[in-house]
């Protein structure tokens, strides 16, 4: 087998892995900042346990954490605001709309960091308004309350998510930057902490109700978080940008699956036009990479 070849599974393992997060969120039967706050404690233990069996560095100065604790405060942010998403309209469309981060990064690359956004990009943001137009739009004013207030939960958690990807590329691309594992483990025990705050405020405990919440919790930070990030870090710089966009799409199209097979979410013919559409622009605006790789 081709070292391509390997990255290509590895990358296709790593989104049908994150795309059941939002599955295990929904079963665990927990509050959304207690399955936030145990995503992110274990996840964090887990990877900072290998740094130290790899004898990895975990620090360098008070700036650079700084810039990895608002990395944790915006995944915090990310967390409280998806999670809660999945709970009002389904796992399906909560990771679809949060996919949405690929248009809010090249909008922030475009102000801060003089990026050219093509046409490419433009006819895909035509279509995926369009699409989501087709999801959620039609019957805007017929949905619930709790149902409307997802829908933002979930755009917001574009937003946030741009934050958090800005913060961790500045500090990734520093000179003096510490390994991606210990990075990623840093900042998942610091944004575990930050949750540990929320839930103080929400008056909320961090007991465990049951083993099926206990299952699902280990099973979303252990394998999501940490092996699903892995294999997307040690094989997305081996490919080219056009496939990573393609392979990972796959994430919110499977997370829809599931949404529809495990929870019954109710999907007519112009759902499924509509979250073609959504896919098909999102991979149109990751396209305006492929050309520098």
């Amino acid at each position: 087998m081709t070292n391509y070849s390997l990255n290509i599974i590895k990358m296709l393992l790593a989104a049908v892995i994150i795309s059941t997060s939002s599955v295990w969120v929904k079963i665990a039967q927990v509050a959304p900042s207690v399955s936030g706050f145990y995503r992110m404690f274990i996840g964090g233990l887990v990877l900072l346990f290998f740094c130290g069996v790899k004898r990895l560095d975990l620090w360098r100065n008070w700036r650079y954490f700084g810039w990895l604790f608002l990395a944790a405060i915006f995944f915090a942010l990310d967390l409280f605001f998806w999670h809660r998403s999945i709970f009002y309209i389904g796992p399906g469309l909560a990771t679809v709309l949060g996919n949405f981060q690929v248009f809010f990064m090249a909008l922030a690359g475009y102000l801060f960091f003089k990026e050219q956004i093509g046409m490419a990009f433009i006819i895909g943001l035509g279509i995926t308004i369009s699409g989501l137009f087709l999801l959620v739009g039609i019957n805007w004013s017929a949905l619930s309350s709790q149902y409307q207030t997802g829908v933002i939960y979930a755009l917001l958690t574009a937003v946030v998510y741009t934050g958090f990807m800005l913060s961790l590329r500045h500090v990734q691309s520093s000179r003096n930057s510490l390994s991606a594992m210990a990075n990623l483990g840093i900042m998942s025990i610091t944004c575990a902490f930050i949750m540990l705050v929320v839930l103080n405020f929400e008056g909320l405990n961090i007991a465990i109700p049951s083993t099926q919440s206990l299952l699902s919790l280990l099973i979303l930070g252990i394998v999501c978080q940490v092996l699903g990030w892995l294999l997307i870090t040690q094989s997305m710089p081996n490919l080219p940008a056009s496939i990573v966009g393609m392979v990972l799409l796959l994430q919110p199209a499977l997370s829809m699956l599931w949404d529809v097979l495990f929870f019954a979410r109710p999907t007519g013919l112009i759902d499924i036009i509509g979250l073609i559409m959504v896919l098909a622009g999102v991979y149109l605006a990751t396209l305006r990479k492929a050309g520098k790789n």
